[in-house]
């Protein structure tokens, strides 16, 4: 599809790692040159076309020459898998099951999806009043987090900035609340499958935010894409970052963009690592839908909620799992 625009090599290269039980008649999830955002009116028009295309019709996609280096990427999995590697007595200094705390430490999960991982959730936009709060050790963590938490809060700009205006919105809408807006990273530690009991690693869910941008390093994430209705596994392309849908920009959109549904499989042969940053607004800054977006045809679908909504919500939700989004549609029977 035109979404990609890439070498020769790299494009034979991302087709062989795409899942073998995909189907012909399926198209493989989009890979986007996001390089293309920077280029001429006309490319970068296209461009635009592709990802609204993408979060419309598939609600996920990958990007790749987004101006992340290698070294950062490597420097987040360093980081994230030196701080898992850590003896108890460091790690459980972050242990708590007060879910408002600024940096969080567990090996289950109180949302209810949690099946088999180990976990550090932390805040990191704005950088400077948050990295105080995050781990001393390894002593890198602080300086190689922090490099790739503000080249991803770049990079979700970019791709902010593209998918409103494919929503017909003004270019640089909600610009200076999405840049003091939330930044949450997630550092997902996975076991290796042994083959025995259960292969989910996270239960099917969706994220909270506008949007999702993912880097695991190696296969194990799997979505549910609006156009089939099957499991499909995303391949851990080098250098690409897996981006989707959340449940705030569905809000946001109306209904026209929907969140993605997706879960995590323990990989058979490695243990593995994603470092998940979630994106939206402030803590108390509600979502509701762009009255750009509203009318007499299509009336608001869904009520206004903020990150702090969200958090009163979880804890209602352990035993009796339910997407946030599901809980702010408005009943107009």
């Amino acid at each position: 599809m035109a979404a990609c625009f890439l070498p020769a090599s790299m494009a034979s290269q991302v087709q062989r790692m795409l899942p073998s039980s995909s189907s012909s008649s399926l198209r493989p999830l989009p890979v986007i040159n996001l390089a293309r955002l920077s280029k001429d009116p006309a490319t970068r028009a296209l461009a635009i076309q592709d990802i609204a295309r993408a979060c419309r019709e598939q609600g996920c996609f990958q990007v790749v020459n987004h101006g992340v280096s290698k070294n950062v990427m490597a420097g987040a999995f360093e980081a994230a898998s030196e701080f898992f590697q850590l003896s108890p007595e460091h790690k459980e200094l972050f242990a708590s099951t007060d879910i408002r705390r600024p940096v969080r430490y567990d090996t289950s999960s109180r949302d209810g999806i949690s099946k088999a991982r180990s976990f550090l959730k932390h805040y990191a936009n704005p950088l400077e009043d948050w990295v105080e709060y995050w781990p001393l050790h390894p002593p890198s963590y602080r300086k190689k987090m922090g490099d790739y938490a503000v080249e991803i809060q770049r990079v979700s700009m970019q791709l902010m900035d593209a998918i409103l205006q494919g929503l017909g919105l003004r270019p640089l809408y909600m610009q200076e609340k999405l840049e003091k807006g939330v930044q949450f990273l997630a550092l997902n530690n996975y076991p290796q499958f042994s083959h025995r009991g259960d292969k989910v690693g996270l239960a099917a869910h969706s994220d909270y935010g506008f949007l999702t941008i993912l880097l695991q390093s190696y296969p194990g994430l799997e979505v549910m894409p609006h156009d089939r209705d099957t499991w499909t596994a995303v391949p851990a392309i080098p250098g690409a970052l897996h981006v989707h849908v959340g449940d705030h920009l569905e809000v946001l959109s109306n209904g026209r963009l929907m969140s993605l549904v997706h879960r995590a499989i323990l990989n058979p042969d490695e243990a593995r690592i994603s470092i998940a940053s979630i994106h939206g607004l402030s803590m108390d800054e509600k979502v509701c839908c762009a009255e750009q977006l509203v009318d007499e045809v299509n009336p608001a679908m869904y009520r206004e909620s903020s990150f702090h909504d969200f958090l009163e919500f979880l804890p209602s939700n352990i035993n009796n799992y339910k997407r946030y989004v599901e809980s702010l549609k408005i009943d107009r029977a």
